[in-house]
């Protein structure tokens, strides 16, 4: 059975340096397009990816809407690149106000910024809308990295009865990728504010890192542990959150694409 799989990558290489989800995103979304499946992927357009050596250009189409975060409105632009040899496609959430920085996630000291809260909502509600643009109704969505978290709590809480949305199944796969202290705390009313009433958003009162991965897997439909360095309690959090859940495995492993697949399809 073919999915459509609509991935959102907090990096993918080339476009940022190899890290392990970076590596992963990448020969996923390649994988999965060889065995059938049509894929969309999303990641966002940090001001340090080189856009002449990439080739990426803006979706008129798709860009200039304003989305409203906390209060302040944000234009959403779109851009699009392909990986040549993957003939895989790739669309970035681009806006000035949060992803101009030439950085990733941290400054040139390695200070975590301090917007980086609003930057996960704006990636959220970026990718949403643009699929939604698309008029292309993926049946899993596949976020990887903290950075889109917020996605899976938008999809069942503000367009869980959007016909593009409404059937898709989520799964979320955690990393080696804490960060330190906690997110702005403001954090849960700025997602309440986007119309989201939900007990779960206690959990947020601090937030963590870890309570940020306990929060997004309220709303998983499947959870894979995807580095062998998770943190030990967020690991945990996983093998007991009641969910479907796909344990560490070496990206060299004879059938690991096939079993993503295979995964995808029991939760369908």
């Amino acid at each position: 059975m073919a999915s459509k799989i609509l991935y959102v990558c907090q990096e993918i290489t080339p476009y940022l340096p190899e890290t392990e989800s970076s590596r992963l995103c990448r020969a996923l979304t390649q994988a999965m397009q060889e065995r059938g499946n049509e894929i969309r992927t999303f990641m966002p357009r940090y001001g340090c990816i080189n856009e002449r050596r990439h080739q990426l250009h803006e979706v008129i189409r798709l860009s200039g809407m304003n989305l409203i975060i906390d209060d302040n409105d944000h234009q959403l632009i779109i851009k699009v690149a392909s990986i040549p040899a993957a003939r895989v496609q790739i669309y970035f959430i681009d806006n000035d106000d949060y992803f101009a920085r030439k950085a990733v996630l941290t400054d040139a000291d390695g200070t975590f910024f301090a917007d980086n809260d609003e930057r996960a909502i704006f990636f959220a509600r970026g990718v949403l809308e643009t699929v939604k643009k698309l008029r292309w109704t993926p049946s899993v969505v596949h976020c990887h990295g903290w950075l889109s978290s917020v996605v899976p709590v938008y999809l069942k809480r503000v367009f869980s009865d959007d016909p593009i949305f409404r059937d898709v199944k989520i799964v979320v796969s955690l990393y080696d990728d804490a960060f330190p202290g906690n997110l702005d705390s403001g954090f849960r009313e700025k997602i309440a504010g986007e119309g989201v009433q939900d007990k779960n958003l206690a959990i947020l009162e601090e937030p963590s890192y870890e309570n940020l991965c306990r929060f997004v897997m309220q709303y998983a439909d499947g959870v894979v542990i995807a580095s062998e360095k998770v943190d030990p309690k967020v690991a945990e959090l996983a093998r007991n959150c009641g969910k479907p859940l796909l344990e560490y495995q070496a990206p060299e492993a004879a059938d690991f694409f096939d079993n993503y697949n295979r995964f995808y399809e029991a939760i369908q």
